[in-house]
């Protein structure tokens, strides 16, 4: 039985976003997959430092709660990785590990360290970059920091994993590296997962009256998520059909700027920046929104299109990134905008709010493409990888024994 150590700076109940939910259903799919799991991740002194869960060995690291500041931030991951990288090395100790399995920048000391002192291989999931991020900008610290650590650890790794084939050929081209050494292996999505657990009715009472349509807006309140072009396409739209609500779902440091910009296009009174809210809640937006709009500038992959149309819920998205991949073209699943055109956004958005019988067959199309994302074979895949790497790590040890 392989034995692998996952490492991750989140995993519930510690939840930043999506990375959480992905490193945990994974987790989760690789031990019925027959691999032996443990998650090496930070936790606080509510949570077990030791636990069994869902097949799934969970071993966290004290940390204090994170600051918001970046440049505190960065420090605060050097501290959180040598914690990391000190508990590795105790649990090495205790178990044999085959292969390390890093998530992110966020963990890539540790586990770079952890690998070497085991001797196995290394493979990184690189679910963003800092390039894309910033838009190419990347010269200044911490941004120049984040950006050289990532482009180390990619080259650093046995292998890597991309979410989509936009990232496959995004990190391929910044980070210079072999195509032969990377992998696609796109999220997955459980269905199951996003039940809600509100009255929708009265849910839906709370935000709007009912002859009007609800557009959900869901994420970190970011500039690269783009939320801004879905505000300046939303104003004349809600002056002109009168009949339109907004609705604002996350928390971020673009939150302030979103809402003084509300205020200037004089959206103040049509919507509700709800802040960070749990998934139950989030589960039961989906289900009385009229229609999602995913308008980021830079998108790995789109989690929350997919969410979207898995509760029912017609999308629009951005012609960009890893969007392309989740909602294909031909308007068969989702309809998609030219990214970052916000007059075309909303042309979109009414041409969606105004057209029942498209927004029901997109919703029908897309309940069976969701499919595709199935965590069974993102897990069987990885595990498929896994194989294949210490396969080939074994094949080069008699020569460099």
């Amino acid at each position: 039985m392989t034995r692998v150590l996952v490492l991750s700076w989140e995993y519930p109940p510690v939840v930043e976003g999506g990375l959480a939910r992905h490193v945990r259903k994974l987790s989760e799919g690789l031990a019925h997959q027959g691999v032996d799991v443990h998650v090496l991740t930070r936790g606080d002194e509510t949570m077990q430092a030791e636990e069994q869960v869902r097949g799934v060995t969970v071993h966290r690291v004290l940390e204090p709660t994170r600051p918001r500041d970046l440049g505190e931030f960065v420090a605060w991951i050097e501290h959180m990785n040598a914690d990391m990288l000190a508990a590795g090395v105790e649990l090495g100790d205790r178990c044999d590990f085959d292969l390390v399995h890093g998530h992110d920048w966020l963990v890539a000391v540790a586990g770079d360290h952890l690998a070497n002192r085991f001797r196995c291989p290394l493979v990184m999931t690189i679910h963003a970059t800092e390039y894309g991020r910033h838009q190419g900008w990347v010269d200044r610290h911490p941004q120049s920091w984040i950006h050289g650590i990532e482009r180390w650890i990619a080259n650093r790794a046995d292998s890597v994993i991309t979410c989509s084939h936009y990232m496959h050929e995004h990190v391929c081209d910044i980070y210079a590296l072999d195509e032969r050494s990377v992998t696609v292996i796109p999220n997955g999505i459980d269905p199951l997962d996003l039940q809600p657990v509100d009255d929708l009715v009265a849910l839906r009472a709370r935000f709007a009256e009912p002859e009007e349509q609800i557009v959900l807006l869901v994420g970190r309140l970011v500039y690269e998520k783009g939320f801004q072009l879905a505000l300046d396409a939303l104003a004349p739209i809600a002056r002109r059909l009168g009949s339109v609500r907004f609705l604002v779902a996350g928390s971020g440091t673009h939150e302030q700027e979103l809402r003084a910009q509300a205020e200037r296009l004089g959206l103040t009174e049509r919507g509700t920046f709800l802040g960070w809210i749990g998934d139950d809640v989030l589960h039961s937006l989906y289900r009385i929104a009229d229609l999602c709009v995913v308008p980021s500038l830079y998108e790995p992959f789109g989690l929350v299109a997919l969410e979207a149309m898995a509760s029912g819920c017609p999308c629009i998205v951005a012609d960009t990134g890893g969007l392309r991949e989740v909602v294909p073209d031909g308007e068969r699943v989702g309809l998609r905008f030219n990214g970052g055109d916000a007059e075309h956004l909303g042309v979109m958005i009414e041409r969606m709010l105004t057209d029942a019988p498209l927004r029901e067959r997109l919703v029908a199309e897309a309940g069976e493409h969701v499919r595709r994302f199935d965590w069974t074979d993102v897990a069987r895949r990885t595990a498929g990888l896994y194989d294949e790497v210490l396969g080939a790590a074994a094949a080069i040890s008699p020569q460099s024994a």
